[in-house]
């Protein structure tokens, strides 16, 4: 009897079949995964700004930067990251302004500062 060295045309659709379910299933997701992975970014972004401000705070008797950001850079960090959240503003807000002085923007943390995305 002769043995067979490649599959069968059953075999072939059957694997096929079963990636195309895999891909219907997977596909619609995507986007959300892209999201999911710009939001994470952010926030970490979010949190080196913190660390930095938190530095520049030490180093100056317990005082925060007053109108910009500038004055970190770039002593206590190389550059202003970006900061992008699809869905928190129509037109996708990009960019970040500090605001150190309680009760003007808003509530601030238990730190004294808070975000606000604003559109560049």
């Amino acid at each position: 009897m002769r043995k067979s060295k490649g599959f069968t045309l059953i075999e072939l659709m059957v694997v096929i079949v079963i990636l195309g379910i895999l891909a219907a299933v997977i596909a619609p997701r995507i986007p959300q995964f892209v999201n999911k992975a710009k939001e994470g970014r952010t926030k970490g972004n979010l949190g080196t700004l913190r660390s930095s401000l938190n530095i520049y705070y030490s180093d100056n008797d317990g005082i925060y930067p007053v109108d910009t950001l500038g004055c970190i850079v770039p002593k206590y960090i190389k550059k202003i990251p970006d900061v992008v959240c699809p869905g928190s503003h129509p037109d996708t807000a990009s960019g970040v302004v500090a605001d150190t002085v309680s009760n003007v923007m808003g509530p601030t943390d238990s730190s004294g500062w808070d975000f606000e995305n604003v559109r560049t």
